[in-house]
Parts: structure tokens; sequence; C-alpha cells
């Protein structure tokens, strides 16, 4: 079968022809893959700064977004039938006796730092023609939901990352929100960064009645604002407006969603984080040497205000269910919006040009199959 195959050794990656796996035990489920997503840590793996194939293989089938078709099921499998639609989880356990996360089907909290990912680290991805997981690692899709399901990866980041916050503060012994209204009304929150990660999450902040501000550049051709405004978000554009005048438009700031990876912006975002409020990373640096910020403000309010800073990492089972919850409710709430998260399409034979990193647009997406 056709798969996209990436060798670090030889750095070069390719269209390869890869063994068709089957069914070999039970509780075990054949997919016919139909779209898978590409996002940052596919061309970084394709740049060689990480990704690593499974022991004893020379490469690496990429691709962790994915939207699947079960083909075939073995006896025992629940909730899943040949032509229901599926999307995978990515993280699997360590398998360390020790280690409790993991033994509790929590391994998006793993202690030890042995997981695995599927298309990232240990594991073949998803960019394939057919795979075969295990039925407790798949999440159903409904029919409707097909054109945008590809998006509910990218969506559990936010979906967990909030899960966090909301944990959190619990500590605070009062509630903004008039009763009936959604939890986050009256509570302010800035997002940063206008990709597809950024709008997803600005989208459950919106959901969830946050007055909700998307802080990111507008790459050229692309209609932020126009996007931020279809779903009930503000747009602010960082070319021209500066944080400390992002922090003064806003007023206090309940929640950051950080969406960059871009640690100088996060880091000076910090310092107009309001009282008691949550500041939530999912971007993942490249590492490039020092970068200077005047830690000392930051410090000085995370005492004084009462201020937590959340980092986030994929995400387990029941953060895909929420995902797959909350997209279905964008799609009939904003369906323009959520199409139009996703700019271009390409057969998995072009899967160079959108890992290139040239494709303008939110969302590029591997098809695989029809």
């Amino acid at each position: 079968m056709k798969a996209v195959g990436v060798f670090p050794v030889e750095r070069r990656y390719e269209v390869i022809d890869h063994p068709e796996p089957k069914i070999s035990a039970s509780g075990q489920v054949k997919l016919r893959m139909l779209e898978v997503g590409v996002c940052g840590t596919d061309k970084e793996i394709v740049s060689f700064e990480y990704g690593n194939p499974p022991e004893g293989e020379h490469y690496l089938i990429l691709g962790h977004e994915a939207l699947a078709e079960v083909v075939d099921v073995t006896d025992g499998v629940k909730g899943l039938k040949p032509g229901d639609l599926a999307v995978p989880t990515v993280r699997r356990p360590c398998g360390v006796a020790s280690c409790v996360a993991c033994n509790h089907s929590r391994q998006d909290f793993c202690y030890t730092g042995h997981f695995t990912e599927r298309g990232i680290n240990g594991r073949h991805g998803f960019m394939a023609e057919y795979i075969v997981e295990n039925d407790v690692n798949l999440n159903a899709v409904p029919r409707a939901l097909r054109p945008v399901a590809v998006l509910v990866e990218p969506l559990t980041i936010a979906e967990k990352g909030m899960a966090q916050y909301w944990s959190v503060q619990t500590r605070l012994p009062f509630s903004i929100a008039e009763p009936g209204q959604p939890r986050g009304t009256g509570q302010r929150a800035v997002v940063l960064g206008g990709g597809p990660v950024g709008l997803l999450g600005a989208m459950k902040l919106v959901l969830e009645g946050f007055d909700t501000y998307i802080y990111s550049l507008s790459p050229k051709g692309s209609d932020l604002p126009g996007m931020a405004a279809s779903f009930g978000a503000k747009f602010v554009p960082a070319e021209t407006v500066t944080i400390p005048q992002l922090g003064e438009m806003v007023g206090n700031i309940d929640v950051v969603y950080e969406a960059t990876g871009v640690s100088s912006l996060a880091y000076n975002v910090m310092k107009v984080l309001g009282s008691n409020g949550a500041f939530i990373l999912t971007g993942v640096p490249a590492l490039h040497g020092h970068k200077p910020v005047d830690i000392d403000p930051i410090m000085r309010d995370q005492v004084l205000k009462n201020q937590v800073v959340i980092g986030t990492v994929n995400a387990g089972k029941q953060t895909f269910a929420d995902a797959i919850t909350d997209l279905t409710e964008f799609y009939r709430r904003w369906p323009k919006s959520v199409a139009s998260l996703i700019t271009s399409r390409f057969p998995i034979d072009n899967v160079k040009e959108p890992l290139s990193g040239t494709v303008p647009g939110i969302k590029s997406i591997i098809t695989v199959a029809n």
C-alpha cells in the first residue's frame, strides 16, 4: 500500500510501498484512511528536527491528525462496525509498571517519558492507505461531521487545555457567570495565533461564553478579521497593536491560550495576564538559543496576582470524545467558518507540496481515499 515514509538517517521522505497491515488480535480494527492533516509537527519531522521510527525500522510513516473509515473488526469490538467513521488517538502508554498515569489510560500525563506516538515517536502514523488499531484508541464520528472531522485531533489540544483551566480555577470560591449562562460568561480570553489550533481554540472559548480576542499576524491574502467575526471573536493585528496596547484593549485577561510555539511572544504576553488568570501553553518551540525576556515583572505578577501557567500536551480518549462533541456544535453554529479552516487538499502522491511549508492558507489536508 502507499504510505509517506520519513528516513531520518538518509534525511529524505517520500511516498513508499509499505506492507498492508492485517488484523492479528482480538480488539483490533482495520481502517481505511480517508484524510490526514498536515501540521507544524509534520513539517518539523520532515526537516529532521525530530521523529523516531519504530524500533528496528529505518523509516517512520508520517501523520497523526486523521479521519478513517472502518473496514473490518474483530469479535468483541463494541461501538464500531464496517462503514463507520473513526478518529484515532495519538499517544500510547509507556508500559512501565510504576507509571500511574499510563496505567490509568492517561498516557498524556505519562511520568516516564517513554510513551510512543503514532506518526511522531516510535510508532508508524496514519499517512497510509490502511492501518490496524486497537478499538480502545478509536472514537466514532457522526457521518454528518465527515467534511471537517479531520480537525478533531487539533481541537483536542484546546479541549484538554480548557479542561485543565476549569480544574485549576475551582480554586476560586466564586463564579463570574450568572446561573444558566455558559461558565466562561463575563471572562476575557486572548488566543495567540491565527492558525488552526488557535482558531479552533478560539471557537472553544466562544462556545464557553468567553469574550474572545485573537492576537496574531495577518498572513498575506488571509481574512482573519472576517474569520474571527464569523464565530463571535475579535481579531487584534499584531503588526499594529503592541502587547501593552493589547492588555489595555482587553482589560483583565482571565486566560491566554497560546498556539504559536513562539516563546518570546508567549512570555511577553504573560506580562499582561490579569489577576487570577491562567496562561495555557500549547506550542513547542524549536531550540534556537537564548532569547531575552525580562522575567522579574512576570514572576511578581504570578505571585501577587495568583496567576497560573499550564502546559498541555496531546490528549486522552475522553478528550477526543469531547472534541467530537464540540466540533459537531461548531459545525452546527458556524458551518462556513469551520469548513473554511481547511484551505487546501492534496492527494497522497503530492504530499511534498503541503509539507514544504510554502502552501498559503490555514490548514492543508492529505486526501488518502475518497
